[in-house]
């Protein structure tokens, strides 16, 4: 039987030719739907509206073979693995009793001391859970301890040293000849994420990153072989799940390029830790981060990760709390267990969008990482790393301010009556012994973010709009927008909404006229709500008839700015706001015409 017997056969001109009609209603004019409807990424390559079999970039391979596009392993499922970065023996084996199955450990100065090991690993079964350390300079202590407490017990230990440069590989050196299950390097590509970079960019960086580590290890005796075998990449995890499940595929593609250009082709098989992004955590409305971490998890496991872990909601409020480890380490034991994501390897393998984005994002990664290698290499091109990430940073950071990258509860649906949620401020540290920006560290405040590896910053979205929100969380009354509808309900609801989602994603209350058009009656409102700023609400025709009354009215009961939601000129109004104008510009002229105390 074939299902589609009885019905046309269908092409992509076919599909143009409905798409264009479509368009044309909607009054737009474009050369092709396809440029009508594609998205940027900030990598270069649009997401198309539609993909068919043409758009496949040749055969993935399989699983387990090179070039591992489809897995590193021919094995389905994920190391469920989470992070600790206090000297707490009972979360540690709250974690192990209750889903987790290895252990990341931040060892430093305001994290775990080097000398707490011993108890914080008191009741792990060492040979059952794999420990990975996170402990900077002191990687050499760290991993020397762990190494004496595997001696005491007689047991064989696993996971990663979490070491880079001399320092791993000396202990790589020591790893292949005496702990077969133990790797020494870990390169982290999370500080280019967590600068603001793109997927292209973290993945060419963390080439380089690789390759000079490779360099380091086989000038230290080992083949290359036993090289590949000792490190471990790191990775973000977004709530784009398909930017996410196509980064780690092409993260793969690429490792394995670099394997067979040194001449070990059947050794490149990547291995990786996806960790769900810093950059994308809220304070404000933090509850949303469960949802952003859930998305994360589902695309790192689709896309082939050996281990994730997921940060837990509340993670850049301090830290966190039995609580909300609970929920980081149920997110996985439910796409695991109940929802069988892990049951299927690359369930996303042949898709037509996924192949291509995949490719996509392989080419430019490449090109990048040739780039930097061009330059002298991962460490002599700092300064162009640098460069580069600070230019997509601040394409993003203009995509936030036009919320055209929206932040649910924050930069869009706001809430304003939220209760600020609570936790321990993080131990205080002379110098952070991490790189990876996991925002349960110490975190700075909007525009004075700490540097990470080679002097990035460390950044989250939703700062600039959070910043204002403490602002006006601060001040002795809230402050307030007036806005001005004109007309009845049905003729103003839509813009008076967007205008107080909009000022209130800056933490501005906001006060309706209600229904009506006396520019009298609408003033006396203005002037009984205490405010000095006001936004008219309305539809085009109205405004045409209503706005300049309206704003001279509100004038002599004494506004000193007055919006208006949409767009026109009219007399009176002195500015606008519409869909993808610059929302932080306007909320921050909003703050300076309503003499908020900074």
């Amino acid at each position: 039987m074939e299902l589609a017997a009885g019905f046309e056969p269908t092409t992509r001109d076919g599909w143009r030719a409905l798409a264009v009609e479509v368009l044309r209603k909607s009054g737009i004019e474009a050369g092709s739907p396809e440029e009508a409807l594609s998205s940027d990424t900030y990598d270069g390559p649009a997401v198309a509206p539609l993909y068919d079999v043409d758009d496949l970039p040749g055969d993935p391979g399989l699983p387990g073979v090179s070039p591992y596009v489809r897995g590193s392993r021919a094995v389905s499922g994920w190391d469920v693995r989470q992070r600790h970065a206090v000297p707490d023996p009972e979360a540690v084996l709250a974690d192990l009793e209750s889903g987790v199955t290895s252990l990341w450990l931040v060892v430093g100065d305001g994290a775990i001391p080097v000398g707490a090991l011993e108890t914080v690993l008191a009741d792990v079964y060492l040979d059952l859970a794999p420990v990975v350390l996170e402990a900077g300079g002191l990687a050499r202590p760290a991993a020397e301890q762990l190494f004496r407490l595997a001696a005491a017990r007689g047991v064989a230990i696993s996971g990663n040293l979490g070491a880079s440069g001399a320092v791993g590989a000396e202990l790589a050196l020591r790893c292949v000849a005496e702990f077969a299950g133990l790797r020494a390097v870990t390169v982290d590509a999370t500080p280019y994420h967590d600068a603001g970079g793109s997927d292209a960019e973290e993945l060419g960086c963390s080439l380089a990153r690789g390759v000079a580590e490779l360099r380091a290890l086989t000038g230290a005796g080992l083949s290359v072989e036993q090289a590949l075998g000792q490190i471990e990449f790191r990775y973000a995890a977004t709530a784009d799940q398909f930017a996410t499940v196509a980064k780690l595929r092409a993260a793969r593609r690429l490792w394995a390029r670099v394997a067979e250009a040194c001449g070990a082709a059947a050794h490149g098989a990547q291995r990786q830790h996806a960790v769900t992004s810093s950059a994308m955590m809220t304070a404000r409305d933090p509850w949303v981060n469960m949802l952003r971490t859930t998305v994360a998890c589902f695309a790192a496991g689709v896309g082939g990760a050996e281990a994730v872990t997921v940060q837990p909601f509340d993670a850049c409020l301090g830290l966190p709390d039995a609580f909300s480890r609970r929920i980081a380490r149920n997110t996985q034991s439910l796409l695991l267990e109940e929802s069988g994501v892990g049951r299927v390897i690359d369930p996303a393998g042949g898709s037509w969008y996924v192949e291509r984005r995949t490719a996509d994002l392989a080419e430019r990664a490449w090109a990048w990482f040739q780039e930097i290698e061009a330059a002298g290499g991962a460490d002599a091109a700092a300064g162009l790393v640098s460069d580069r990430i600070a230019a997509t940073r601040g394409r993003r950071a203009g995509d936030i301010a036009h919320r055209r990258f929206p932040i649910t509860g924050v930069s869009e649906f706001p809430n304003l009556g939220e209760k600020p949620l609570r936790r321990t401020p993080p131990r205080a540290a002379s110098a952070s012994p991490s790189a990876s920006g996991l925002a349960w560290e110490a975190h700075a405040a909007p525009g004075e973010a700490p540097s990470g590896e080679g002097g990035l910053p460390k950044v989250r979205y939703a700062e600039e709009f959070e910043a204002l929100r403490d602002l006006a969380d601060a001040q002795p009354e809230r402050p307030k927008v007036f806005l001005a509808t004109i007309g009845p309900v049905a003729a103003h609801t839509a813009r008076a909404a967007f205008a107080a989602n909009l000022f209130q994603a800056g933490g501005l209350a906001t006060e309706t006229a209600g229904p009506g058009a006396d520019p009298e009656q609408i003033a006396t409102a203005f002037a009984v709500s205490g405010t000095t700023v006001a936004c008219l609400c309305s539809s085009d025709k109205l405004y045409a008839q209503h706005a300049a009354a309206v704003a001279a009215a509100l004038r002599k009961a004494g506004a000193r700015k007055v919006w208006l939601a949409g767009k026109g000129q009219y007399d009176g109004v002195d500015a606008t706001l519409h869909a993808g104008c610059d929302a932080l510009r306007v909320l921050r002229t909003a703050f300076d015409d309503l003499e908020v105390t900074r």
